[in-house]
Formats: C-alpha cells, sequence, structure tokens
C-alpha cells in the first residue's frame, strides 16, 4: 500500500494498491428493517445503490455514483421532513450528519467528474461501514420517536400529538444525545401507542 507522505496513517487514494482493492459489498439484512415501511423500503434502495456502485467499472462508476447521490438528497430530506413534522429542531443533530455526509459524496462526485476517481471508491467503501452504525444508531431512534407518536409518513398524520415533546428536538433523539425531554430509546413503545 502507498501512504501518503505527509501522514504515515492516511493511505494514498491514488495509489494503483488501492485502485485496484475490492469493495466489499454491503447486502442488506432484516437486521437493518426499523418498523416504519417506507424508512426501511428507502434503506433497502441505498444498499441496493451503494451495491452498484461497488461492483461499476471505471466507466460506468460516476453514473452510479450520480444515482446514489442523487437518491442520498432525496433519502436525507424524506427523513429530515418526518423530523419537522414530529418536532426535531431544524438544526438537530441527526440533519446535520444527513447535510455532513451528502457533502462529502457530493464532494466525492466532483472529484471523480475531475478524473479522479479513487476518493469516490474510498468513500464507498467507507460508507459500507457508515450505513449500519447510522441506521443502527440515528434511524433507529427516529424510527422509534415516528412509532411512538404514531406518525404515519404517507399521510403526515400523528396518531398521537400529546406525546409530541413540548420542546423541539435538538439531539439525534437517540440515547446518547436526546433532550432531557425525550424518552431514551431504549423504552420501546407499546402496540397502543406504535
Amino acid at each position: 500500500m502507498t501512504w501518503v507522505k505527509a501522514d504515515r496513517r492516511t493511505p494514498d487514494l491514488s495509489s494503483p494498491e488501492l485502485k485496484k482493492a475490492p469493495m466489499t459489498a454491503l447486502q442488506w439484512t432484516d437486521d437493518f428493517a426499523l418498523g416504519v415501511p417506507q424508512m426501511d423500503a428507502t434503506h433497502q434502495e441505498f444498499v441496493a445503490l451503494l451495491a452498484d456502485v461497488d461492483s461499476a467499472a471505471d466507466a460506468t462508476l460516476l453514473v452510479r455514483w450520480q444515482a446514489l447521490v442523487d437518491h442520498t438528497a432525496e433519502h436525507f430530506s424524506q427523513e429530515d421532513r418526518w423530523m419537522l413534522a414530529t418536532r426535531f429542531a431544524a438544526t438537530n443533530c441527526h440533519t446535520m450528519h444527513h447535510q455532513a455526509v451528502l457533502g462529502v459524496m457530493r464532494e466525492g462526485l466532483a472529484m471523480g467528474r475531475a478524473g479522479d476517481l479513487a476518493p469516490v471508491r474510498q468513500m464507498a467503501r467507507e460508507l459500507t461501514t457508515w450505513f449500519p452504525q447510522h441506521a443502527d444508531s440515528m434511524d433507529a431512534a427516529l424510527a422509534w420517536h415516528l412509532k411512538r407518536v404514531g406518525y404515519d409518513p404517507v399521510s403526515g398524520s400523528i396518531a398521537h400529538p400529546e406525546l409530541l415533546p413540548g420542546e423541539l428536538i435538538h439531539g439525534c433523539g437517540g440515547e446518547t444525545c436526546s433532550d432531557e425531554n425525550v424518552p431514551a430509546a431504549d423504552t420501546a413503545p407499546t402496540p397502543a401507542s406504535a
């Protein structure tokens, strides 16, 4: 492996070894399902598009990466709308995380268009690690919150508005960055309130 001279821990993304290194495709598993059908379907699409990037030859890599970026923009926008509709602040950490990840993906697209495909391939590798962690933390907390208040992503209706927090949620709604007025994510909604 070739390393960047300034930092021996950082691989040189233009190295021939890295360009040839196979990616490990992320495969959808029911373990990723969070119980919100629209979210689960969107996540399945994300995993499939990431697999398309994983298997892409250089000639088709940017087309597939663009499709993943476009999907991810809508995917994040959809979740951000759900959060706003259920009392998350516009600057909550989950939304900010979405903006950061999408920004990096768009930077990768720009680098690829400039002829450097190695960062795109590296970003795809990183997304195979990032997605399960994000889904298991921030998205799981959001799914729990949506089920708890009875939010219907299709109609936008809320079955239990009385369970919405009085103050806006600034954290992700999860156990590790929740606001004081948001129950911990380990308190599962009962069937009656889900």
